[in-house]
């Protein structure tokens, strides 16, 4: 009698997880199921860059400390993205080894 109850016991356990599975799949399928399996990996790809960012701003501070360079370069990287150099807005601007070899031409 025990038997009996032990296994009614085990398959009313394996229909429940079936069911609750399937159900798990069946949202996964529809278009809502989509859209959350997409958030949840662009929140980790997010995640990811960020550890990525993290490492390398420590190792380049490591590096930094290593070849003895300038605090402020390093502490600058390690803040985000390094300052884009400022443009030369002028309408004669152009590639500085252009510019250099007019320079020599003209004198």
């Amino acid at each position: 009698m025990s038997g009996r109850g032990f296994w009614f016991v085990v398959g009313a356990g394996a229909g429940l997880y079936a069911s609750v599975r399937g159900r798990r799949l069946v949202y996964r399928c529809t278009p809502a199921g989509f859209a959350d399996q997409l958030a949840a990996v662009e929140v980790g790809a997010r995640a990811f860059a960020e550890e990525v960012r993290t490492g390398m701003a420590e190792k380049e501070e490591e590096v930094a400390t290593a070849l003895q360079l300038p605090r402020a370069v390093s502490v600058r990287r390690a803040a985000g993205r390094a300052p884009e150099p400022a443009l030369d807005e002028s309408p004669h601007a152009g590639p500085r080894a252009l510019a250099a070899s007019t320079a020599t031409r003209s004198s």
